[in-house]
């Protein structure tokens, strides 16, 4: 089979190009061709057709000014992407076109093009752009589904998209445009969602049970040496942003009975200066900056549990199915995916989601257990990413949604 993979950006940005870009080698290793369309940065990963790919465009400041129209467009509409990818798809004719994240750079552009070819068109979802202009169904540090029923323009008097107003005007009528004339509808013809949460709410929000398709992340395990040994600390791996609500982790640590367990956050952002402020030199609480490669590894091995107190609808989190691969339980906040992933008691515990209290006692619950059931959790959770979320189960589901996609094309699949 010929596929051809699309997505805003061709290097490892960050969860969704791991999917992304793992996906593409899990198809080359079945022995399927398989090539990419991006556009064009200069951390590019190689590709054989990288003289396609159109232009990177700045969005991230969007003011008035020579230029701004030009490329409020191609944030809506690139003609761009739509040129070059006609280009290529003279040199490589796929049989399925899978995109992954495309708004706002490739654009539905590229999706009126492989409808006008022929080329039946699968997305996977990485979030919840669908449904909300500013990707995350937040507003502030909170959950908001102000524009449920199509009405975008609650996103422009938020200031939705970074707390700017001409940006938010830009993604809401980007938002609308694609809704008012269907373009991902009519265009796709299935949208894979990681989790069972982002399927059940577009379909909240209007759209066709039939059309999105379940099929969770996947990890290599091999890649992945577990260590059921711990050592007598929590942690804590992510970006420092409200909604991912380690205020309230570090609320309810400062209360857990055990004055000996440390805890380690991993991770840097906007919200660290407020976050070590709220520690007040407790010296069981260490920031150890942004981490990575060796240094992330260890950090995680040696962790007793990794905690996840997320309070925005994360959809289906890469770091829990790592954290499971290192052999870690996962105490994890009850919103979005996530509690699809971790069997309370058996690989982890659950808590209320911004709930301080309900955190320190499912931390105090945890860290009662002998060290013995600790690491039977550890092992369960390993055995769950082995069982569940292995590139087989993976690749095998994939497959059927690619193959079903070109029997609908033929019309052989109502």
């Amino acid at each position: 089979m010929k596929l051809l993979f699309l997505n805003n950006y061709h290097y490892l940005r960050g969860g969704s190009e791991q999917v992304y870009f793992g996906e593409m080698n899990l198809f080359r290793f079945q022995g399927h061709t398989v090539e990419a369309f991006a556009r064009r940065t200069n951390d590019d990963a190689d590709s054989k057709y990288a003289d396609f790919f159109p232009e990177d465009m700045r969005t991230d400041s969007l003011k008035p000014g020579l230029g701004m129209f030009r490329t409020m467009k191609e944030i809506i509409y690139s003609s761009e992407s739509k040129k070059n990818l006609k280009a290529l798809l003279t040199e490589f004719n796929p049989d399925v076109i899978h995109a992954h994240n495309i708004y706002g750079r490739l654009t539905t552009s590229v999706l009126d093009l492989a409808k006008e070819k022929n080329i039946p068109v699968v997305m996977t979802l990485h979030d919840y752009k669908l449904i909300c202009p500013s990707y995350k169904l937040m507003y502030g540090s909170g959950v908001c589904e102000d524009c449920k029923g199509g009405k975008y323009y609650k996103a422009v008097l938020n200031k939705c998209h970074k707390n700017s107003f001409i940006a938010s005007a830009v993604y809401a009528f980007e938002s609308w445009f694609n809704d008012f004339f269907s373009k991902y509808k009519n265009n796709i013809s299935f949208l894979i969602a990681p989790s069972q949460f982002l399927r059940d709410k577009l379909i909240e929000f209007g759209w066709a049970e039939n059309q999105i398709v379940y099929i969770p992340n996947y990890i290599v395990n091999e890649n992945f040496e577990p260590d059921f040994e711990p050592e007598n600390y929590l942690v804590y791996i992510g970006r420092l942003s409200p909604e991912k609500g380690i205020e309230t982790l570090v609320r309810a640590f400062k209360n857990v009975k055990s004055k000996n367990i440390l805890l380690k956050i991993a991770g840097d952002g906007p919200e660290r200066q407020n976050l070590e402020n709220l520690v007040q030199n407790d010296q069981r609480i260490e920031f150890t900056g942004y981490l990575s490669g060796d240094e992330l590894k260890d950090i995680t091995c040696k962790a007793k549990a990794v905690v996840i107190p997320s309070e925005w609808y994360e959809n289906a989190p890469i770091s829990i199915l790592e954290a499971f691969a290192y052999g870690k339980p996962v105490i994890g906040a009850r919103i979005g995916g996530i509690p699809e992933m971790i069997e309370e008691g058996k690989n982890g515990f659950l808590f209320e989601s911004g709930n301080a209290d309900d955190l320190t006692e499912k931390l105090n619950l945890f860290l009662d257990c002998p060290e013995s059931e600790i690491i039977q959790m550890g092992k369960a959770g390993r055995q769950k990413v082995e069982d569940c979320y292995n590139p087989e189960v993976h690749y095998e589901k994939l497959i059927q949604v690619y193959q079903n996609a070109i029997a609908m094309k033929d019309g052989l699949l109502g």
